[in-house]
């Protein structure tokens, strides 16, 4: 089969791989759908992170079922499933208690950017539809997959709440998918820290009501100038960085919540600002699987659009310029069809 592999900073290539195969009764092959580039791709693509040898990308994934293990009954061959980065058994404790993505036999997906994909603990990871969907919806369950869960799981973790007011740090995908969420968990008021037009467009159709251009203390400045000088009730944070982080804590109210999202690069909290300041902050890798049926049937309903942050679309052959694109910020996300 045919992939992408990186193997230096700026140096993604599309190359002939060894064809995936049943490794564990547990596993089950697939076909790609469609899969894309993520925001966490770029850490290693712009030299973020060691990259270490060469090794295949991609955590993102939908596609049909090819061929099952022998302890694998929830999905079949033919079958199209939707699943999470973050593999889980979905019976062990941790996943009992709804957190999927810190399963006793966790295995991260990475090597998506594929035309075929092994899935580890497929009988816990997989959720098949019904039917097969339309293409037209592909885009919103691949969505689902990662940057949907992940930003469903921004909002919950700030316990987002009817009639609240909602900050997003962030107009990546994530960021995006959390002003879907804040909007589906009832927010009155959501405002979208963004600098650039097309994703503050975006946000807007998604559900924000306010846009804030300012970064940093400049940022704080004006969410406390739009909640009378309180701060919001939620804030997801949606990047990863120190500058983020702080603008995330600093615009929340006390009693206010914080969730973060971002793979965490270079942030430090410091403990007496935040035993001071009454703010909760929860996050970490999203627990997808957790959210897969109720998000699933968001898309399929029409209910929600997720699928709009891809603003690329291009053939999984061209899965360089995809990176490319997003390193550029010319694209938001990068939809990639093997």
């Amino acid at each position: 089969m045919r992939g992408a592999v990186i193997h230096a900073p700026g140096d993604v290539r599309f190359e002939t791989l060894d064809d995936p195969r049943i490794l564990q009764p547990t596993d089950a092959l697939i076909r790609t759908a469609v899969t894309c580039v993520c925001g966490s791709d770029l850490w290693p693509y712009r030299g973020a992170e060691p990259i270490g040898d060469a090794h295949p990308m991609g955590h993102e994934y939908v596609g049909f079922v090819e061929e099952v293990g022998s302890a694998v009954t929830a999905v079949k061959a033919g079958q199209f499933v939707v699943g999470s980065f973050a593999t889980s058994d979905n019976t062990c404790a941790n996943c009992r208690n709804g957190f999927q993505s810190n399963c006793l036999h966790r295995e991260f997906m990475s090597t998506c950017q594929a035309e075929y994909v092994r899935i580890p603990n497929a009988q816990g990871t997989l959720v098949a539809t019904d039917e097969v969907p339309g293409e037209e919806l592909w885009p919103g369950l691949l969505a689902v997959s990662d940057v949907m869960g992940t930003g469903w799981w921004a909002a919950d973790s700030a316990e987002v709440k009817p009639g609240s007011t909602v900050v997003v740090v962030g107009d990546g995908a994530v960021g995006l998918c959390g002003v879907i969420a804040a909007k589906e968990m009832g927010a009155e008021r959501i405002i979208a820290m963004s600098r650039h037009a097309s994703r503050q467009n975006l946000a807007r159709r998604f559900g924000a009501t306010d846009i804030v251009t300012e970064r940093g203390e400049d940022g704080v400045a004006r969410i406390k100038d739009l909640t009378g000088g309180i701060g919001a009730d939620s804030v997801l944070e949606c990047v990863g960085t120190a500058e983020a982080m702080q603008q995330a804590l600093h615009s929340a109210r006390p009693g206010g919540n914080v969730g973060f999202v971002g793979v965490p690069h270079d942030v430090a909290v410091d403990g007496q600002e935040l035993f001071f300041s009454h703010v909760g902050l929860r996050g970490g890798p999203a627990p997808v699987r957790r959210y897969l049926p109720d998000l699933i049937g968001r898309v399929q309903s029409g209910r929600i659009d997720p699928g709009k942050v891809f603003d690329l679309t291009l053939p999984l052959d061209q899965v360089a310029e995809g990176y490319k694109a997003m390193d550029e910020r010319r694209a938001i996300k990068a939809l990639l069809r093997p």
